[in-house]
């Protein structure tokens, strides 16, 4: 008996209908734990729904979406009432979510907000805490695992933007029992052998059990005490780690962990030659102005007849000269004037003025007698003329 084949659109196809077909599958009441929780950009909400042994595929389109009254997130224990169909282009059974409530918070999920709040009490997040990034370090130190596309996207990244830098994988296991305690060994190996002048700590994206080793307490305390730069580049940019808050510098990806640790060498040529053309022309018009000063120094009258402010200086000089004697001129006659002036008067009341006329002063031991009652008789006299003198007695 010949079988003819069916295709695989047929297969799916056939398969959608015996779900559809299923009255059991059109209404279901499910219980679980959100994780790989993606709220896209479309509106539509896209996560796993899982217990202790199993997970399903979800989806909740944007008209079902907008009126949750929370926001679905890795970790969360939620009731979902939908329906399970065949996603006939992948082949993949999934829920299709009509409604949602919240069921309490995972297990994962309390202790990684327990580790947050501990570690944020004791400052492991603060700003003043963060290291600086070297502008363009000349060895990067990767901590993740030596297979897969992590290591090679940081490779070809960095290469790409600087081809000088040196990349310097230290291989560790990202997820697994024990991987935190290799991460946190392998950031103590960089620090204390300065193997490196930054480090990312990478990893794809996952859930949120895939990424737990590094919202392990071990790991945020190697990178809090890390001397070197850390970088985490954990997952996808909407996936959040301890390692991510402790971290000096989180990058969404480890692509642009790349990014952002390796300046883009071109861009930096392109700005030397900016600053050296700015440099040309502020030198070139420092020049031309200096140039003009120059001219303008050369074409000055100091420079043309240095003399002529001298003797300008020698004429100024010999107006204060002459103003000044002619100034000490006038002081004297005045001077002058009222010193005749004063002799006059002084001389006209002089007693030898007197003399002239014929008068005399009678002097006794030296004092002039003024009555004849200061005289007696015998007395010695001294009779004072305008040419001399004569003694005389009282008789």
């Amino acid at each position: 008996m010949k079988i003819d084949p069916i295709s695989v659109t047929e297969l799916n196809k056939y398969i959608k209908e015996k779900f559809d077909d299923d009255e059991m599958l059109n209404t279901v009441y499910v219980k679980g734990e959100i994780s790989n929780f993606k709220n896209h950009y479309t509106g539509h909400m896209y996560f796993t729904l899982k217990d202790e042994n199993s997970l399903i595929k979800c989806v909740m389109f944007k008209s079902s979406a907008m009126h949750l009254s929370f926001m679905p997130k890795d970790g969360m224990k939620v009731l979902i009432l939908g329906t399970v169909s065949v996603f006939e282009r992948d082949g993949v059974y999934q829920i299709y979510c009509k409604a949602m409530q919240e069921d309490g918070l995972g297990s994962l999920y309390k202790e990684f907000e327990q580790l947050k709040a501990k570690l944020a009490k004791e400052g492991l997040f603060d700003e003043e805490h963060k290291k600086a990034i070297p502008f363009m370090p000349k060895c990067i130190g990767v901590l993740t695992s030596n297979t897969g596309a992590v290591i090679r996207d940081i490779i070809n990244v960095s290469t790409r933007r600087n081809p000088n830098v040196y990349i310097k994988l230290l291989p560790v296991p990202v997820q697994g029992e024990g991987a935190c305690i290799k991460i946190a060994e392998a950031i103590k190996t960089v620090n204390e052998n300065k193997l490196a002048d930054v480090i990312i700590v990478a990893r794809g994206g996952g859930s949120l059990e895939d990424l737990w080793q590094f919202n392990e307490e071990i790991v945020a305390r190697a990178i809090y005490e890390s001397e070197i730069p850390v970088i985490s580049a954990v997952g996808h940019e909407t996936d959040f780690t301890i390692a991510d808050f402790v971290a000096d510098l989180r990058a969404p990806t480890p692509s642009a962990a790349a990014e952002l640790v390796v300046p883009n060498v071109n861009d930096i040529i392109i700005k030397l030659e900016s600053y050296n053309n700015r440099f040309r022309q502020a030198l070139k018009k420092k020049i031309e102005i200096m140039k003009l000063r120059y001219e303008k120094c050369m074409n000055s009258r100091v420079f043309k007849e240095p003399l002529q402010n001298i003797n300008e200086r020698y004429i100024l000089l010999d107006s204060k000269m002459k103003s000044m004697i002619n100034s000490m001129n006038n002081i004297y006659k005045d001077k002058k004037n009222t010193a005749m002036s004063l002799i006059s008067k002084l001389d006209a009341l002089s007693p030898l003025k007197t003399l002239t006329r014929g008068y005399t002063i009678i002097e006794k031991n030296g004092n002039i007698l003024k009555s004849v009652e200061q005289i007696e008789k015998e007395d010695e006299i001294d009779i004072c003329f305008v040419d001399g003198k004569a003694k005389a007695k009282i008789v």
